[in-house]
């Protein structure tokens, strides 16, 4: 069976992201269980229009995005799939931003993976993603950066499955160290 994709609005990104940091929303038809469910999530989400949030929230559950857990209360409990999962995470990396330190350890970051032609989208999706946060490819398939990145490349990692084709060095010294330092103004 083939699953629809939404397109993805603001709103359900909301949604899927909030769900993925452990927020569990609940609905109900109970008018007092409502107003209590009401009380307890943040205030952003009461600006929200009732009925569109009821479209997002039913768009995400025929994309198999969100589950439903009912609850022996009347509530509903939305939790994430799989792929909500896989596309919480997508929004995460699409705003993930490497914290620069006051001052360079004079240290530097390497990263460089190994991954068959066969999967060549997989080489150009993390290439793509160690580009988007800063890394300057120093050479085919291998990428320098200056400051701890540790964390954001796991992440990176982690989402594309790809532990087995990479490898991370915290090297101290590089042979064209001025050069790097120019590009990454480091003086």
């Amino acid at each position: 069976m083939k699953q629809n994709t939404p397109r993805m609005g603001n709103l359900k990104k909301k949604i899927l992201l909030l769900l993925l940091a452990g927020l569990a929303l609940g609905l109900t038809r109970s008018p007092k269980k409502h107003w209590w469910i009401l009380k307890q999530i943040p205030k952003e989400w009461k600006n929200e229009n009732r009925q569109t949030l009821e479209r997002a929230i039913n768009s995400l559950y025929i994309s198999h995005l969100i589950k439903e857990k009912e609850g022996g209360d009347g509530t509903t409990t939305l939790i994430l799939s799989e792929n909500g999962k896989q596309k919480a995470l997508q929004f995460n990396i699409d705003k993930m931003e490497i914290k620069k330190p006051e001052h360079w350890d004079k240290k530097w970051r390497v990263v460089m993976f190994d991954i068959p032609e066969k999967l060549r989208r997989l080489r150009n999706s993390l290439r793509f993603h160690f580009q988007e946060i800063g890394l300057i490819e120093f050479q085919k398939s291998v990428f320098v950066y200056p400051y701890p990145c540790h964390e954001e490349i796991e992440f990176i990692i982690e989402l594309y499955n790809a532990r087995k084709y990479v490898r991370f060095l915290l090297v101290d010294e590089v042979d064209n160290q001025l050069h790097l330092m120019k590009k990454f103004n480091l003086n």
